[in-house]
């Protein structure tokens, strides 16, 4: 009946680093699994995933042990069970901008009387075989996060907060800056601020804060505002960066050759 590990480290608002899983196979799943990432959150909103392989993402992060959350497309209720089904431990829903579209998430993510969830057999309720065990369990153990990257959702930000059911109130500074007009360097003040704005709200509400960060070094940054739930980069942008690092070396290498 108790909490999962996940969803306690989530709320405890102890420090978690994961990663966006965007390449649309197992594979890439059990080499970011491995990694030490403390959790993968599989992109079926951006990356051209389908709904079976899902599943199958899921259940090679399962085989290592490592929490899979899904960012689901949108807010449909049907794609947040789709999610859960497969076995995910937790869903991340985009671009919630007002306190009725936080709540409606929390609805499609939690069984009554939390919320409107439908029962079926899938996966995460063993086929149909364990669906009262799965039930018993299922509202303490998912991770139920929102994306806050709207103008509305800045100005909406207390509200959204104040919901109950939600867990993690996650910032995308990408969708943000375009959506408040805080673009490139010029921007970054305005940006900064909207995301302390935010990350406080979740901290005021008890919520835990998280954010995107493309590159590692901004996450001491934003953990000292308060944020704990860190998504770094994803499996592609690790591959290209990987890929070019590795490239450049060879090439350093090939001219200190040439120059001998």
């Amino acid at each position: 009946m108790g909490m999962s590990e996940f969803r306690q480290k989530c709320i405890s608002k102890k420090n978690l680093v994961g990663s966006f899983a965007a390449i649309p196979h197992a594979v890439a799943v059990e080499v970011m699994a491995q990694s030490g990432l403390d959790f993968l959150c599989i992109d079926w909103e951006h990356a051209q995933i389908s709904r079976d392989t899902i599943e199958n993402m899921v259940r090679a992060a399962d085989i290592h042990r490592v929490p899979a959350m899904v960012r689901v497309p949108g807010h449909q209720p049907e794609a947040i069970a789709a999610a859960l089904d497969s076995g995910a431990q937790g869903v991340l829903i985009p671009r919630i901008s007002t306190a009725a579209q936080a709540q409606a998430a929390v609805m499609a993510s939690r069984y009554p009387p939390q919320g409107e969830r439908g029962v079926g057999p899938g996966r995460a309720a063993g086929y149909g075989y364990c669906i009262p065990e799965y039930i018993a369990e299922a509202n303490a153990k998912i991770v139920v996060a929102v994306q806050v990257e709207t103008a509305d959702g800045l100005a909406n930000i207390e509200a959204i907060a104040a919901v109950d059911g939600i867990d993690v109130i996650f910032v995308g500074p990408g969708d943000l800056s375009v959506s408040i007009d805080a673009i490139g360097a010029k921007g970054t003040d305005k940006l900064n601020a909207a995301i302390r704005t935010i990350i406080g709200a979740a901290i005021a509400h008890n919520k835990a804060a998280g954010i995107f960060c493309a590159s590692p070094q901004p996450v001491g940054q934003w953990a000292a505002t308060g944020a704990s739930f860190f998504i770094l980069a994803s499996d592609t942008m690790f591959l290209g960066a990987g890929a070019a690092a590795n490239h450049a070396a060879a090439r350093a290498e090939l001219g200190r050759d040439e120059r001998r």
